[in-house]
């Protein structure tokens, strides 16, 4: 018998090892396919009016898991909000809070004084906390309606149930009761049926406001009979299921019924003509006797105007970017700031290292608040000098300036993405407040 050479030997070993290796990927590959290929498991039945997100997260753990991550506070250099130690109450229970806006800026006591506003405004913290914020801001003390509820809380099933399977009947019953009388009938903040379908988890808009609003929108561009969960495309509902709530909103008539402004379409002075062709008002100043408009949120108007809807990014893209599992792709739940994710949020479509797109967003942002800090100083200036002339002769047109430029101000302070989600339309709409401020104050200098 021949003696094998150590040459020989070496190579039957590496020969071993390679073909190991490669059953050991092999196994890897069909195991990551298979894991793949099953990314959940029904564990239980989702009933269609099913509001608690844990029973949900028996079927998608790994999307609950990221859901119950929004109790954190992490800042970005220009937004989110951090964790403030209090001492409980019997009237506010909370241990924490975020910082006050009020504050931070004590210019927004001017800007709101005479509505509630100027009482209690804080920095925004994440959907977790977006029921008890609500519930125990100082805002309450003037009474509140129910129709605050429809986007602090999930209340797809308590307007089903209290429209006896209607949802409008039940949205309108809803707005109609005073605040803490409606929260009895929720149970939950933003949860897993106020956008998904249980039965096949597609995406659905269950707010009647925007149904009708986005109708309404629709309209004034030539589409007429819209409607959004039938005709909508799936790229569409990443944007229409967060828009439920991000938006500019009023309260209808003394039904208080939960109102966007959209019949002239999407811009401020769009929302700004539809109030004022109904001479609607939030609140009188105390001050100046203006009649006053205050904005809300409005990320998905002004997201609406910018670059990234033009190119068909979402919400969703930037805030719930995609993300792996091990083998398995699932869309983050854990609802935040891209700039805590800008490797998933943004390199997907710019080739751009993260430090370089960050700054990148940064840099927007200071020069959006510089131009923000100009016209609310302005804004400010021109509440005390109208203060102080109440018995000018043209004293209704100095309060128009006043009513207008505010609302202008407030539309883009109020949206949450400090300029990003649109730059120029934001500084567009500083710059029309500041021309309306410069009017005033020429009128003011003109005793006549």
């Amino acid at each position: 018998m021949k003696k094998l050479k150590p040459t020989h030997i070496m190579g039957f070993i590496i020969s071993a090892a390679i073909c190991s290796a490669c059953f050991v990927l092999a196994l890897n590959v069909l195991e990551k396919k298979n894991e793949a290929k099953y990314n959940n498991f029904k564990v239980k039945n989702i009933d269609a009016l099913e509001d608690d997100p844990a029973v949900w997260g028996m079927n998608y753990p790994l999307q609950y898991e990221d859901y119950l991550k929004t109790v954190d506070q992490e800042r970005t250099k220009h937004g989110g909000s951090e964790s403030i130690p209090r001492t409980p109450t019997n009237n506010d229970p909370r241990a924490k809070v975020s910082q006050s806006k009020l504050v931070e800026d004590p210019r927004l006591v001017t800007i709101w004084e005479g509505y509630a506003f100027s009482k209690d405004f804080r920095e925004e913290r994440g959907h977790a906390f977006m029921l008890e914020d609500q519930l125990y801001t100082l805002r309450q003390k003037v009474g509140q309606p129910g129709t605050c509820i429809n986007c602090h809380a999930s209340t797809y099933k308590a307007m089903m149930t209290l429209g006896n399977g209607n949802l409008e009947d039940g949205f309108h019953k809803l707005n109609k009761m005073p605040y803490f009388e409606a929260s009895k009938h929720v149970k939950h903040p933003v949860s897993c049926i106020d956008c998904h379908d249980s039965a096949n988890m597609n995406l659905k808009v269950t707010r009647p406001a925007f149904i009708t609003g986005i109708k309404s929108f629709k309209k004034s561009i030539g589409i007429k009979d819209y409607e959004v969960n039938k005709m909508a495309t799936r790229a569409e509902m990443r944007v229409f299921v967060c828009a439920q709530c991000h938006v500019e909103y009023y309260f209808k008539g003394n039904e208080k019924t939960l109102t966007y402004p959209w019949d002239n379409g999407l811009k401020a002075e769009d929302s700004l003509k539809y109030y004022n062709d109904m001479k609607f008002a939030d609140w009188t100043h105390k001050k100046t006797g203006a009649k006053l408009l205050k904005a809300q949120h409005p990320e998905y108007e002004l997201y609406s105007q910018g670059i990234h809807a033009k190119s068909g990014a979402s919400c969703v893209d930037c805030h719930m970017p995609y993300k792996k599992v091990g083998a398995i792709k699932i869309t983050d739940h854990h609802v935040n700031s891209p700039l805590l994710k800008v490797g998933a949020s943004c390199r997907t479509c710019h080739n751009k290292s993260e430090n370089e797109l960050e700054a990148r967003v940064v840099s927007i942002q200071e020069k959006h608040l510089e131009m923000r800090d100009i016209v609310m100083d302005a804004l400010v200036s021109y509440i005390q000098k109208l203060s102080n002339n109440q018995n000018h002769p043209r004293i209704e047109k100095l309060r128009e300036y006043h009513r207008n430029a505010q609302y202008y101000l407030d539309f883009i302070e109020a949206e949450n993405s400090s300029g990003f989600h649109a730059p120029q339309e934001a500084a567009r709409v500083l710059m029309k407040s500041m021309d309306l401020i410069r009017k005033g104050e020429d009128l003011l200098s003109k005793q006549q």
